[in-house]
């Protein structure tokens, strides 16, 4: 079984979602230099898609890669409060021109290249996809009389929903998103069924954009019917009771030069322009005026009701959900990315002509305002007619539960008060006056059940160390399911009667993987004292007995914004890098992230941010000490605000690490905000608009932070790691633009840096499992090729 140890490390020595920006970094003058920014030669040279590394000795090539020459246009120039920045490639922000495509193809071919000389790429895929191929099942959910759930057989491109009368009933396909593309491309990205269980509306977007198309089945029939809701993007899809119709969100369509739309048989929208297919999933316009719409079934998307706008905030997000009674709509607003919202409600009761009345009459639904302000997060738990409990962080940055009555909107009372240590992350009504209470304790889910009315605490459900993936009940079922995962159990879905005299969880489904021992492995929590002396927890999976000579390779990863919590999980890539790589895989939970509640997030964002990098440097240095790897052997590895923490931390420590794995990154703090949905990241970030923020994001924005390290460092043989970025020709949070020029003529730099750009793919959503497989051996096969990590089997 899972065996987690806790102890207190001591160092040695000192020291999360959206929008298109590069994926680049500058290779700069020496600091002397850069004291004159006014002087674009001087600021910027060449291009390297790179960050900082270690020593060359490791490097599998002997020679620089022949990286392309790319056009450079100094006339780009911005000045940011009197600095001056240049920006020689901005010609490389439009995806879908001649240039950029044919940029793309050069690195695209380089990468090739290079990951050819990969010896265990095809061993990787091969145990792979071998270990991937086993049963997935998510929690089932109940509607109307009927169960729903969630199963990918193995190694289907996407997971498939069934349904079901009852637990023993015989399942049936309901949907099958793998019928609805040749590669596996078109995922479900939203679902919602009607209260009766008569419908089903299903969003799907194909290669990964977060566009999404809407479509209405007949649950009992399996027919689509002819409802077609588009320009989607943010959001859920709630159903009215009375199944007529749900409510949307969704942004006007984008500003393209559009002669006419073609609907394809898979549901999604081709746009034509002059004769061609525009893709949605490369637009780079700024997504505003989020709007929220009603859509009455079977009629056209032309009629659909606006019930809410704002003209005035036009970056604000907004969707409606309905209550559980189904008597109100709740109306969520979100400034930016911060835990923090608006809510207003519409008694539907109260329509005269219900929401069908309002067709036609260019008139919002009267929401009244509960919180008119951005000063707490707000979430619906449960109701008793105009009696709401939330959960909410307001004067509770560990989060706690709270009642208001509607007719008394001024008088909050406390239901669950803020706990001291762990963080309050969901509550769950149920069996009628009961909540399912899940916490977060030391990045470690725990899980009671409370009285609904007291808070009182009734039991504590004996769950392992790990992640509670899911907690499914209606407020009317005694019977709930908790679905869990760790680092070494793949899945579990337990079964719970909460209206036995004692609640007892039975294993309702258990995943088993063929060739996978739990026991082979052993998993520890430490607790790293940062640069400021924070102890910063991380979780350490390797082989059992290992020998800490610091000679193995070593796999830390971080992400470190958000207010996102990374807690244990299963992954099968890393469970075979561990066992015939012999990796020691490590997850440093940084500030930045809501481990630790609010104040841990706000440690993290704007004028702080340089806690996560130090943070995770300082993750790193433990590992190095404690003898569980070298800076020869540690990769480092992150996604999106990981992907920003990587290029940081390789800029900031050029000596400390051997290989970077950077996906789809936040590269280029400057101008990330003026694409798609970039705007609301900067309640994390900030925005360089703002003198004082540019000053804090000049610091450390990886595109203009790149240093030689042989010029920096008395050890003339320093250079940039072995570094792979990864991104995709769908994703509108980083561009294509992997600019890998060779750098100084006759410099130490031998370590690859190459670009592994992934088709008909997105931000990481919704990818088909054979693309998943792939990226997973390539990024590892070039992890192992340049940390010299040996096959063993």
């Amino acid at each position: 079984m899972f065996s987690l140890h806790l102890h207190r490390a001591i160092r040695f020595s000192p020291n999360s979602p959206k929008s298109l920006t590069r994926i680049a970094f500058l290779v700069q003058k020496p600091n002397k230099e850069r004291e004159h920014p006014k002087n674009p030669s001087h600021l910027l040279t060449h291009l390297l898609a790179s960050s900082s590394s270690v020593m060359g000795s490791l490097s599998p090539l002997q020679e620089p890669l022949p990286y392309p020459i790319v056009l450079r246009n100094e006339s780009v120039i911005d000045n940011y409060h009197g600095v001056n920045i240049p920006d020689p490639y901005r010609w490389l922000e439009d995806p879908d021109s001649d240039e950029t495509k044919e940029f793309v193809e050069k690195q695209v071919n380089l990468m090739d290249s290079v990951l050819k000389t990969c010896e265990t790429r095809e061993k990787l895929r091969g145990k792979i996809t071998e270990l991937y191929d086993f049963p997935k099942y998510e929690v089932p959910f109940r509607a109307g009389d009927k169960y729903f759930y969630f199963h990918n057989t193995g190694l289907q491109p996407q997971k498939v929903l069934y349904v079901q009368d009852s637990l023993d009933g015989e399942p049936e396909v309901l949907l099958d998103p793998n019928t609805l593309s040749e590669d596996g491309t078109v995922a479900l990205s939203i679902y919602s069924i009607s209260e009766d269980a008569k419908y089903l509306a299903y969003g799907i977007n194909s290669s990964g954009s977060d566009w999404v198309t809407i479509k209405v089945m007949r649950v009992d029939h399996k027919s689509v019917e002819s409802d077609v809701v588009s320009w989607v993007k943010f959001s859920d899809a709630g159903w009215t009771h009375d199944s007529k119709g749900f409510f949307y969100s969704r942004y006007p369509a984008p500003k393209f030069v559009v002669t006419h739309i073609v609907l394809l048989s898979d549901g999604m929208l081709s746009l034509q322009r002059d004769g061609e297919s525009m893709d949605a999933g490369t637009e780079t316009h700024a997504n505003l005026h989020h709007e929220v719409y009603y859509h009455c079934l079977g009629t056209d998307q032309s009629n659909d009701i606006l019930c809410w706008k704002d003209r005035e905030n036009p970056k604000c997000t907004r969707s409606a959900s309905v209550t559980e009674d189904g008597k109100y709509v709740l109306l969520y607003t979100y400034e930016n990315c911060d835990p923090v919202n608006q809510v207003y409600y519409c008694d539907l009761s109260a329509l005269a002509d219900g929401i069908e009345g309002y067709k036609g009459r260019n008139e919002l639904l009267p929401f009244i305002k509960l919180v008119d302000n951005f000063e707490a997060s707000y979430d619906y738990v449960e109701n008793d007619g105009t009696a709401f409990t939330f959960r909410t962080n307001k004067d509770a940055p560990m989060y706690k539960l709270v009642r208001v009555d509607l007719k008394e909107p001024g008088s909050w009372s406390d239901i669950i008060p803020e706990d001291d240590k762990d963080v309050l992350e969901s509550a769950v009504a149920v069996n009628e006056n009961q909540l399912v209470v899940s916490y977060l304790s030391d990045v470690k889910n725990v899980l009671q059940l409370r009285d609904l009315k007291t808070g009182a605490l009734l039991h504590h459900f004996p769950i392992d160390i790990g992640t509670v993936s899911g907690i499914s009940a209606r407020r009317k079922d005694g019977t709930i399911f908790i679905g869990f995962s760790n680092f070494l159990i793949p899945g579990i879905i337990y079964e719970c009667n909460l209206q036995a005299e004692v609640p007892n969880l039975k294993v309702f489904r258990e995943t088993v993987v063929p060739g996978f021992d739990h026991t082979d492995f052993q998993v520890n929590q430490v607790f790293v004292p940062s640069k400021d002396g924070v102890k910063i927890p991380m979780f350490i999976v390797a082989g059992k007995d290992i020998s800490l000579d610091g000679s193995h390779p070593c796999l830390l990863y971080g992400y470190g914004g958000f207010n996102i919590s990374i807690t244990p999980y299963f992954s099968v890539g890393r469970v075979v890098i561990a066992k015939h790589l012999g990796v020691v895989f490590c997850i440093a939970n940084i500030r930045g992230g809501g481990e630790y509640g609010e104040d841990w997030h706000k440690a993290g964002s704007l004028s702080k941010k340089q806690n996560c990098f130090d943070d995770f440097i300082s993750a790193a240095e433990y590992l190095v000490e404690a003898g569980y790897s070298r800076p020869q052997k540690l990769c480092i590895e992150g996604g999106s605000n990981g992907g920003l923490l990587v290029g940081a931390c390789i800029n900031q420590r050029p000596d400390l690490f051997g290989c970077a794995l950077a996906h789809v990154g936040v590269m280029d703090m400057l101008r990330f905000h003026k694409f798609t949905i970039g705007h609301a990241w900067t309640s994390d970030y900030g925005c360089s608009e703002k003198e004082e923020e540019f000053q804090w994001l000049i610091r450390y924005s990886p595109l203009h932070n790149v240093r030689r390290p042989w010029e920096q460092s008395h050890n003339q043989e320093s250079q940039y790691p072995s570094t792979m970025l990864l991104t995709a020709d769908h994703d509108d949070r980083v561009t294509m633009q992997y600019v890998l020029c060779t750098s100084l003529e006759k410099s130490p730099q031998t370590n690859p840096i190459i670009g592994r750009i992934e088709s008909k793919a997105g931000h990481g959503a919704g990818r088909p499992t054979q693309k998943v497989i792939d990226e997973a051996a390539d990024r590892y096969a070039f992890m192992a090729k340049v940390l010299g990590a040996s096959w063993v089997e």
